[in-house]
């Protein structure tokens, strides 16, 4: 048995240690969760690529259709559901096996616990007892009914005396026992047909055995083979995780750096951005207040022309509208219209008395000239120069790592050094060896199965040839009795072909009382061990019930609470069943898990306290990182900011430009001026003042498109302008103190913070490294329940089993008796047609005939025997008379 134990714990790389050991493994995890619960979330590990195990491919499919044999096979099923439709009865098994542990003693079904079981037994297995009993009854009167069917016709009764009434519809009787004795010969030789395709199909099945026995070989073979290299897979795919744990120690600087980086910026970025963008708005200002000084100086020389130009051209109008034309009595009116409207053509806005903000640029110009968006990207530089400060300080690190190299190297020679202790490859190497054997063992027995078979086939043939030789001599003596039958002949002067039929009918009959009661023995006992086994076994076995059973708590013995476990690891209070480890195995799904092995070794807890090495966090404690070094803002940038809050710009008057901006550059649009003096023109006759007033008009709108147009365009910019500078200026000392302020915690976050965060991000970073021997564990335990040593051939070998046991066998053997029995009950009728259709077809020794007695008036049944002897009876008496036919009188009739 020891390489039984060896196969049940091939992939557990070991048994159970001492209790010391176990309380060791245990504590570690315990300790890890302790601890877990007091960090935060770790952060996100790259995830490992392992690849995938070594597969094995199996060969059997454990699987049988039986094609058209299928339907014999519903059909046996159907009757026996209706013989035993009671449900598989799992607690009265139970039962009957707890309470029979001892071996089974006469004196103990004495008891009234025992008779209950064996009441309830006897009405579970009602059904069958009926049936057998029937059987039974069969073979006990079938020989008594025989031997008193020959005695009776041996005195003359049953049909044993050779004489034949004449009857009217004699007719009609033969051909309905003809009819009869046609249709049960053709059931019967249905039910010999069925009964011959079953004994062919367990013959044919035989050999279909064969292949399920070498494919199940091969998937042991397979397993046995593969398994090694799976286990060897596992144990090497740690220099993954080992490789990858030295690849991120060897850019510790960046890692780690990073992590420590990404941890600051979320503070410091920030406060720079903000420095940058008020360097940003620093140019912004300068702009705007050119663009103001430029606007201003634009508007008032402007304005100036423009006073000159509307004063000149006002001047020129009123001296048209003094032509004497315009006093005329039509066109007065006009005139004085547009004479009224004189006065709008003036300037609205005054830009000559608005203060100049060339202070205020000066002092501006004077702050950019310290470039304060280079000083803040120093500042950037010099943050992001973290990954390279952590790289210089964790020299001693890298320095280390030859150390560190020592330590995992000593851990995977640990791992692989477990995995080879137990002498696994050997082993399964003997497994094999034992494999072949049994193959070959099974092998030689096959010349003998076939024998057997050959055997078992021949004495179910010889059966079925006892109904066929009946079968025979029903079908030949319908045949002659059909064929020689003449309806002119009399019962005694029939032809040899016809008596023939009928003596094959009675010698059928004779042979029907000789093999019915053996067939109906051999059909009973069949019977009774097939539909047994297949409601108590195979029906079970097909929907996993009778697992239940053997899985039941404490069934082998009241102290053993689980039979597998108890039989395979001497340990019956593990949690396995015989049940639950099908389904395993069916699923593919490891031996690892499918044994619950975990409960005797648990993979986790050896690799926790092989990997988790505590030394490899201990090169991490040493770890100091100094960032004060880190200047995010120089003094001459905070400077800048101070000179720019107080370069004068919150001293403007904005509320001036926007008044006289928001005036507008004349006191009338002049385009619609010139609109409305084109219209009046139109009203004044033809003539001289007519295209005065035009010439007047043009000129206006040139003024407007020379001059008014740019200064609008001036008073839009400055508008523009004074506005960005209004919203600048807004509380700009407290903008610039909210900078620096902002600064001044990201420095101060960086000089007295910065271990804690250097802290908390090695310790993260030691976690990630953890975390890919966490993924190496997390792998090899996931491998281990469904890739490593799938147990898919333990099913199989039940599945085939129960493929032979049930669907070769017993279903073909429940087919066999069930076409056997039909024929035994058939044969029942078959005798009794027989009996009556013979007496139709047999040449008799006397008949009846009939005369007419002339001179009493009476009529005379007379019977004539086949020696021309007649016997004379009288209606009136009950006696015959006898007399040579020779001497009769001379006046008789026959009809």
């Amino acid at each position: 048995m020891l390489w039984t134990r060896w196969l049940v714990l091939l992939l557990c790389w070991g048994a159970t240690g001492s209790e010391e050991q176990a309380d060791e493994r245990g504590a570690v995890p315990a300790e890890v969760r302790s601890d877990s619960r007091r960090e935060r979330s770790p952060p996100p590990v790259e995830p490992l690529d392992f690849g995938f195990v070594p597969a094995a491919v199996y060969d059997t499919h454990a699987y049988y259709e039986p094609g058209s044999m299928g339907i014999l096979f519903h059909m046996v099923h159907a009757f026996l559901y209706i013989i035993q439709p009671n449900p598989f009865p799992k607690d009265l098994i139970v039962k009957v096996i707890q309470q029979n542990m001892g071996g089974i003693k006469i004196e103990e079904w004495r008891k009234p616990e025992n008779v209950v079981l064996l009441l309830q037994w006897i009405q579970y297995e009602s059904g069958f007892l009926i049936c057998a009993t029937f059987g039974v009854v069969f073979v006990v009167l079938i020989p008594v009914i025989a031997m008193c069917f020959c005695m009776c016709r041996c005195c003359d009764n049953c049909g044993g005396e050779m004489h034949q009434r004449q009857r009217k519809n004699a007719d009609c009787h033969r051909g309905f026992y003809t009819a009869s004795l046609v249709a049960t010969t053709i059931f019967i030789i249905v039910g010999v047909l069925i009964a011959l395709a079953a004994n062919h199909n367990i013959s044919s099945q035989v050999k279909s055995t064969r292949r399920l026995i070498n494919t199940n070989m091969r998937d042991l073979k397979t397993f046995a083979n593969n398994t090694p290299a799976q286990v060897d897979y596992l144990t090497a795919q740690y220099t993954t995780a080992k490789n990858k744990v030295l690849s991120d120690l060897d850019n510790i600087g960046p890692l780690l750096g990073g992590r420590i980086h990404i941890q600051l910026e979320k503070s410091v970025i920030p406060s720079l951005d903000t420095a940058l963008r008020m360097a940003g708005a620093m140019r912004e200002t300068k702009e705007a207040l050119e663009n103001v000084s430029s606007s201003l100086e634009v508007l008032q020389d402007g304005v100036g022309k423009l006073q000159a130009s509307l004063s000149g051209e006002r001047a020129s109008l009123s001296n048209t509208l003094s032509d004497p034309a315009c006093t005329n009595g039509a066109v007065s009116h006009t005139c004085n219209t547009i004479r009224s409207t004189l006065s709008q053509l003036g300037i609205n806005a005054d830009f000559s008395k608005i203060p100049d903000v060339n202070h205020a640029l000066a002092n501006v110009n004077t702050v950019l000239k310290t470039d304060l968006s280079n000083i803040v990207q120093k500042g950037y530089a010099s943050f992001n120069d973290t990954p390279r400060l952590v790289k210089e300080q964790t020299k001693n690190i890298v320095a280390a790592l030859p150390r560190v190299k020592g330590m995992l190297d000593k851990i995977g020679a640990e791992i692989t050094g477990f995995s080879k202790m137990f002498p696994v490859e050997a082993s399964l190497a003997n497994f094999t060896i034992f494999l072949n054997e049994r193959h070959k063992a099974i092998e030689s027995y096959y010349p003998q199965i076939d024998q057997m078979d050959f055997y078992r086939w021949i004495a179910c043939v010889a059966v079925l040839c006892m109904v066929v030789l009946v079968m025979a001599f029903n079908i030949l003596g319908l045949l002659c009795g059909n064929c020689g039958y003449d309806k002119q002949a009399s019962p005694t002067t029939r032809g040899c072909l016809s008596n023939t039929g009928g003596n094959l009918l009675m010698a059928g009959v004779g042979f029907s009382f000789i093999f019915a009661w053996v067939l109906m023995v051999i059909v009973t006992t069949l019977f009774v061990v097939g539909g047994n086994v297949e409601k108590l076994i195979c029906e079970p076995l097909a929907n996993r019930q009778l697992f239940k059973i053997i899985d039941t708590p404490f069934l082998v013995h009241p102290e053993k609470r689980n039979f597998l476990p108890g039989m395979l690891f001497q340990n019956p209070n593990i949690d396995l069943t015989l049940g639950g480890m099908y389904r395993e195995c069916y699923d593919n799904n490891g031996l690892y898990h499918a044994l619950q092995l975990e409960t005797m070794f648990n993979i986790n807890s050896f690799l926790n306290r092989t990997v988790y090495n505590r030394d490899l966090a201990k090169v991490f404690d040493s770890v100091q990182v100094d960032l004060q070094g880190i200047t995010l803002l120089e003094q001459a940038g905070r400077d800048n900011l101070i000179n720019f809050a107080n370069s004068g710009i919150g001293q403007i008057d904005f509320q001036v430009y926007l008044t006289e901006v928001n005036k507008g550059v004349t006191l009338i649009d002049l385009l619609s001026f010139c609109s409305d003096l084109e219209g009046q023109a139109d009203q004044l006759p033809r003539g001289a003042l007519e295209n005065a007033l035009r010439g007047h008009a043009s000129s206006i709108r040139f003024i407007h498109r020379e001059q008014v147009v740019p200064l609008e365009q001036a008073m839009s910019t400055l508008h523009q302008s004074v506005k960005q500078l209004q919203k600048t200026s807004n509380d700009l000392p407290v903008k610039v103190t909210n900078v620096l302020s902002a600064i001044d915690a990201a420095e101060y976050l960086i000089a007295h913070n910065a271990s804690h965060v250097v802290k908390q991000e090695t310790k993260a970073y030691v976690q990630g490294l953890v975390g890919y021997f966490k993924q190496y564990t997390e792998w090899v335990k996931n491998s281990l329940t469904t890739e490593v040593a799938q147990c898919k051939p333990i099913s199989n070998i039940v599945d085939s089993m129960e493929i032979v046991g049930c669907s070769f066998i017993i279903d073909s053997l429940n087919t066999f008796w069930f076409g056997l029995g039909s024929c035994c009950i058939l044969l029942i009728p078959s005798i009794i047609f027989s009996v009556k259709l013979a007496k139709y077809y047999r040449r008799m020794d006397t008949e009846d005939v009939f005369e007419d007695m002339a001179n009493t008036g009476n009529h005379g049944e007379q019977v004539c025997d086949i020696h021309g002897n007649l016997a004379i009876s009288s209606p009136y008496s009950d006696t015959l008379t006898r007399f040579p036919r020779a001497s009769a009188p001379p006046s008789y009739s026959v009809w």
